[in-house]
């Protein structure tokens, strides 16, 4: 691998952003501002900057966003699955009804299949409330996973046959094999373990060659691990809070970076003025795949609340 190049990409820090998603279809990066309930979704110039970003503001903390093959937008926020469509009229879908008090959804992504798979985690991070939930594409919400802290930065290999997912309060990665014929994950091994407490596994992405990229929040980096668990290599970032990453541009060679600055302090800031931002990775020589399009049905639209995509 190349010498990597760290650049801060997005104009505004978010609160907590997260969900870095690249949208192949339309050449969009989308990612989400959790605490700071915005969804962005960004334009890139011919040189690979950020051309026009716009941005829908929500009335609850968004955890993940992914776009829809009908068109529009899909949303987990709180404990309700959201559609935003074009114009950003905002439409609720379906609510967990059997999620324990205090917790919201976090991150999550779509499958080869179309399903929306999205996790759960408490606000004060208890351990085992949190929970991986799939949105079907009849609507239905199914529960797959239960027992977890904070379910993180979902992915599948590129063949489909294993599904990855961190538990950032575990502090591990897991690895599932995927039935063929359902999609379904089983048999969760650990694939790689962090010491706890410390740095934690945040979002990741598959590159196109099935290597799994780990943003490490806490960590100051961005780790890459082969399908075995090797570390192959690290991106240091001038940031401690890495929350995802996602590969994406006109080429898909860039590797995008999303970054927090929940709970830092004034003299944090001093040390992290970027931390919050986007980031940029370029000369990787590794290119991944645009996200999976949510491909379930979306009935009951008329019953949306008014909202707009807002350039900033």
């Amino acid at each position: 691998m190349s010498a990597p190049a760290v650049s801060v990409w997005s104009p505004e820090p978010g609160l907590l952003s997260e969900g870095a998603r690249w949208h192949e279809q339309r050449q969009q990066l989308l990612w989400v501002d959790i605490l700071g309930r915005r969804i962005h979704r960004a334009t890139l110039t011919r040189d690979g900057h950020p051309g026009r970003i716009e941005t829908v503001e929500l009335d609850r903390d968004v955890g993940v966003v992914a776009p829809a093959a009908a068109g529009g937008y899909m949303a987990a926020a709180t404990l309700s699955f959201l559609f935003v469509d074009e114009s950003g009229t905002v439409t609720e879908l379906a609510s967990l009804t059997d999620a324990p008090s205090g917790v919201r959804f976090n991150d999550g992504a779509c499958d080869e299949r179309g399903r929306f798979w999205v996790g759960t985690m408490a606000y004060d991070k208890s351990p085992g409330a949190g929970a991986l939930y799939r949105l079907e594409l009849d609507g239905r919400i199914s529960t797959v996973l239960t027992g977890l802290t904070i379910p993180n930065g979902i992915g599948w290999s590129p063949d489909g046959a294993v599904m990855y997912l961190n538990d950032s309060g575990a502090g591990c990665l897991y690895e599932f094999d995927v039935d063929p014929s359902t999609g379904e994950p089983r048999n969760r091994r650990t694939l790689v373990a962090f010491e706890q407490p410390g740095p934690a596994p945040d979002g990741l992405t598959i590159d196109d060659r099935g290597d799994i990229w780990v943003a490490v929040y806490g960590g100051w980096a961005v780790h890459r691990y082969s399908p075995d668990g090797n570390l192959l290599g690290v991106i240091e970032l001038p940031v401690a809070q890495a929350t995802s990453c996602a590969f994406g541009g006109a080429d898909r060679g860039t590797l995008f970076v999303t970054t927090g600055r929940e709970e830092l302090d004034t003299q944090a800031l001093v040390r992290e003025p970027d931390a919050g931002r986007v980031f940029s990775v370029t000369g990787l020589g590794l290119r991944g795949p645009g996200c999976n399009l949510y491909r379930g049905s979306l009935p009951g639209l008329a019953a949306g609340w008014s909202s707009a995509w807002e350039s900033r």
